[in-house]
């Protein structure tokens, strides 16, 4: 592979796209939008699968690998295929796409009969899903440069906790008040609008604009060779098995704390919703962004703080899971909640732009793929599906409690892993910087 795919040299002027702030932070706020989309269509079912499983005569196994393994299984395989043609194509166009497409079998969801039609209708989401962030991370790191750039990555991030937010919120009001199907329909329409919207207003910006550098035409490098180069770096393979385990832990919460606060407390899910969106979507934006912005200022100093910070914030918020776990109160489980919520993805901002600074401008998009590739295959598909199938395993001892014991068994030892890898990621990422290929 010939490294030297972008070459110093007078950038020619984009007509009109990203010459001025109010541009770029257009872009970014809309793809900012996009995400959130993305995350309330994929979390919503976190809210309702009291109500399927009930209505469908589902285990919480079958629970697990709704909105675990089979999900992140075609999520990351469709993301190598998607992050190759957003390295080469109209990433715009590409967004424009993944938002109909899983937007439409988010709607279609709320008409299955049977465990396998929304199996299958969960695939769907979650191919269209995996054409969101490789194509907007790439989008993103062409028109913010290095220093600010984990602070816009990290705005980005926060797609996740304002979808997770309203992915609550609406699902927990309309569960109770129109029923799970409804709920997946109402959700699932808007964003076919957006997908209008993106493919219209939003433009696409010339590779590696924020570096004044000038990309040939030569083909981008492909998954092998991005991968090779990402395999090499040390502080890439810790920080991305870090963010991985973190993932572990904050989709294991996310997608069983509703069930959990159900089966243990009088509770109703519009009462939850209102909760869960107020502590882990608030909590878990101010997280992402602060972290972000936190990461580039003190990173200006030492640079291994973009691994530190990810480290310290998963330590931080371990006690608190073993207090939700362990507590027969329902507002102290609630409260203990705040702390890790914040702290969950504060990693996102920190990696994504350690990652892109790492390889070359036509490795972005891949480069994102193959992290999320990990964090989803260890995080999304192994954290719910490890926890619904110990509960199953467990409920014949535990009874109702046994979602208690699966989280407290498995979490807390998983999040003390990813503080050891994000440490020995932080021990060569100075040289792995020094040593990028542009």
């Amino acid at each position: 592979m010939d490294q030297s795919t972008a070459q110093q040299g007078s950038l020619p002027t984009p007509t009109g796209a990203y010459t001025t702030n109010t541009s770029k932070y257009y872009a970014l706020i809309l793809l900012t939008i996009v995400y959130s989309f993305n995350f309330i269509d994929r979390q919503l079912l976190a809210i309702l699968q009291e109500g399927i499983k009930a209505d469908l005569g589902l285990s919480d196994g079958q629970l697990g690998l709704l909105t675990g393994f089979s999900f992140a299984l075609f999520y990351v395989i469709a993301g190598i295929p998607i992050a190759k043609w957003a390295d080469s194509g109209n990433r715009r166009n590409i967004i424009s796409i993944a938002v109909f497409v899983w937007s439409f079998m988010t709607a279609i969801s709320g008409f299955v009969q049977n465990y396998i039609q929304l199996l299958l209708a969960r695939i769907g989401v979650g191919i269209g899903e995996a054409g969101c962030s490789p194509p907007s991370h790439s989008i993103i790191s062409d028109i913010f440069p290095r220093e600010s750039r984990a602070g816009a990555i990290g705005f980005y991030s926060t797609g996740v906790s304002i979808g997770i937010l309203f992915g609550f919120l609406l699902g927990g009001w309309l569960n109770d008040v129109f029923g799970w199907r409804t709920a997946f329909l109402v959700v699932g329409a808007p964003g076919i609008i957006l997908a209008v919207i993106v493919r219209y207003t939003l433009k696409e910006p010339l590779r590696g604009l924020a570096e004044n550098k000038v990309i040939n035409e030569q083909s981008p490098p492909s998954f092998k060779e991005t991968l090779k180069l990402l395999m090499s770096r040390s502080s890439f393979v810790h920080m991305a098995l870090g963010s991985a385990l973190t993932a572990f832990v904050g989709y294991g919460f996310v997608n069983w704390s509703a069930s959990f606060m159900l089966r243990s407390y009088e509770i109703t899910t519009t009462e939850l919703g209102v909760w869960l969106a107020m502590i882990i979507g608030v909590g878990g934006a101010i997280g992402v962004f602060g972290g972000g912005v936190l990461a580039d200022k003190l990173a200006k100093k030492d640079v291994r703080w973009y691994a530190w910070l990810p480290g310290i914030a998963a330590l931080l918020g371990l006690p608190f899971f073993i207090t939700f776990c362990l507590t027969n109160d329902k507002y102290t489980a609630l409260y203990s909640l705040i702390v890790p919520s914040v702290m969950a993805n504060l990693f996102l901002g920190c990696v994504v732009a350690t990652t892109h600074s790492l390889v070359g401008l036509r490795m972005r998009a891949m480069s994102s793929a193959i992290f999320f590739l990990i964090l989803n295959i260890i995080g999304l598909g192994l954290g719910p599906s490890s926890i619904g199938f110990l509960s199953d395993i467990l409920s014949p001892t535990y009874g109702s409690q046994s979602l208690r014991y699966a989280m407290l068994y498995i979490l807390p030892v998983v999040s003390f892993w990813s503080v050891c890898h994000f440490y020995i990621g932080s021990r060569s990422l100075k040289k792995d910087l020094e040593n990028a290929p542009e």
